[in-house]
């Protein structure tokens, strides 16, 4: 045992990560993984130092930092073991680990659970579907929320609008107007908490357990997730690189007869991939010919060099119900969606809406309202959209280098969907032991599916421990 262990880990030279501190983790991953069991004698000084080829001061000093935290023990004469864990006192709460353990089944809620743990825990996150809060704007979050304070009314003490504030619906009637979806703020548009709690008022107004629900494959996990909670049965449809495969799609619905096909039109997640012209009019074809509604997923379309291709757009709001928000380019804390389609399927989620939260949240709507209203969100967005596609483009050129595959450059948007050469699920669990948390293929997969694919996201391509980590669990060196 001693031996396996000592020669499994190797030290990453030349980082910001001191070689004390990568074995620490190392072994602290293991512990947490159960890798090594209460009781277990770890490698000696010197057979560690000499397996992977370190001084014996370095394995002394992370031994010792072992044990100031309480996991292993040393015994005169006898080494170091691991000790059992320790017994939370009567009545208190437990808390979440410094490290995630990766769990027997790898799924969307260890993901998201371990996403959006409590600040400071947690692995190290390059799974994380938002942005550095250091890329973003707080001044220009900031202005907004003073200026809403100086004009604060009685309003923003009160529950809201049930459609939500309706100067933001204006603004962003206009918005979408200006793109060529034909929505009027009145009556078919309305605001949530987020674009994915749109998705969820959605699943929950239209559907009943047993339906049937295309999803892209690959597409966003969270989806399935949401869909089966609610009973109903999730077939995939594969993606390309411009869109659904609509020959599939034809295929499927023949067969299946879905009630529903959620759509990721623009800068897909997690492909980034985008849908052309010529596909989008299969699809509708498609819908209206078996009888199915579209949602279109519009979450990452300011990412988007100019105007996408919206099947909103093409199909004037008859079939299909467009879902945005604003958490990608303004932050995660503002939770701010829209939900916009025909004022007949409005009312009804309107009326669902009423059941399950009654209103919206006003005052993060007037700061969003603000931000639209005064111009500076365009050029924000702007600002931020050079920023990630330089980033995206280094991170394409270094996953290249550690020998990644990318079949389709994205051309836009905060991932790259890469083939690591491996099972990337056992991938992502030996990052957990290194305290890196990975989004592997199978959780974008319908039906979990092993896969080689990896969603990077490319901001980590910036952040040197986390890019060294994930060189470390890879295995290779650049070319």
């Amino acid at each position: 045992m001693e031996d396996a262990f000592a020669q499994g880990w190797r030290p990453l030279r030349g980082t910001q990560l001191s070689l004390v501190e990568q074995l620490t983790a190392h072994v602290t991953g293991l512990i947490r993984n159960q890798g090594l069991r209460p009781g277990m004698r770890l490698p000696s000084v010197r057979a560690m130092a000499d397996a992977a080829g370190v001084s014996r001061c370095t394995v002394v000093q992370a031994y010792g930092q072992l044990e100031a935290q309480g996991l292993v023990r040393s015994r005169a004469g006898a080494g170091f073991f691991v000790c059992a864990p320790p017994m939370a006192p009567s009545g208190s709460i437990p808390t979440a680990p410094s490290t995630p353990v990766a769990p027997a089944a790898f799924d969307a809620l260890f993901l998201m659970g371990s996403m959006f743990s409590a600040p400071g825990r947690g692995a190290h996150n390059a799974a994380a579907g938002v942005l550095p809060p250091a890329w973003l704007d707080i001044e220009l979050v900031g202005a907004a929320i003073r200026s809403v304070g100086r004009t604060a009314s009685s309003t923003l003490l009160s529950y809201g609008t049930l459609h939500g504030y309706r100067p933001l619906r204006q603004q962003i009637a206009t918005m979408l107007q200006s793109q060529d979806v034909p929505v009027h703020p009145d009556t078919q548009l309305m605001t949530v908490s987020g674009a994915t709690q749109g998705l969820d008022l959605v699943v929950r107004s239209l559907l009943r357990p047993g339906d049937t629900v295309f999803v892209e494959d690959p597409g966003w996990y969270v989806v399935c997730g949401l869909l089966r909670a609610q009973g109903l049965q999730v077939v995939g449809v594969p993606r390309r690189a411009d869109g659904p495969d609509v020959e599939a799609l034809a295929r499927l619905a023949e067969r299946h007869r879905p009630r529903v096909f959620i759509v990721n039109s623009a800068v897909h997640n997690p492909t980034g991939s985008s849908l052309s012209a010529g596909i989008a009019h299969e699809v509708l074809r498609v819908a209206e010919r078996l009888d199915f509604l579209l949602i279109e997923d519009d979450t990452f379309a300011d990412f988007h060099p100019g105007v996408p291709v919206r099947l909103a757009a093409l199909d004037r709001l008859r079939r299909v119900l467009l879902i945005g928000g604003y958490a990608k380019t303004l932050g995660g804390g503002l939770r701010v969606g829209y939900v916009a389609g025909a004022a007949p399927l409005m009312r009804q989620l309107v009326e669902s809406k009423l059941l399950a939260c009654p209103t919206s949240p006003e005052l993060g709507e007037q700061v969003v309202h603000r931000i639209l209203a005064e111009g500076q969100y365009r050029r924000h967005v702007g600002r931020l959209r050079e920023r990630v596609d330089a980033t995206r483009n280094r991170c394409l050129d270094q996953l290249e280098q550690l020998g990644c595959r990318i079949e389709h450059r994205p051309p836009a948007g905060m991932f790259v969907w890469a083939d690591c050469g491996r099972d990337s699920e056992q991938l992502a669990r030996e990052a957990i032991a290194l305290g890196l948390l990975l989004a592997p293929g199978m959780l974008f997969s319908p039906q979990s599916a092993p896969s080689r694919m990896l969603r990077v996201a490319v901001p980590m391509v910036d952040d040197t421990l986390s890019w060294d980590l994930f060189t470390q669990v890879l295995g290779r060196q650049p070319r």
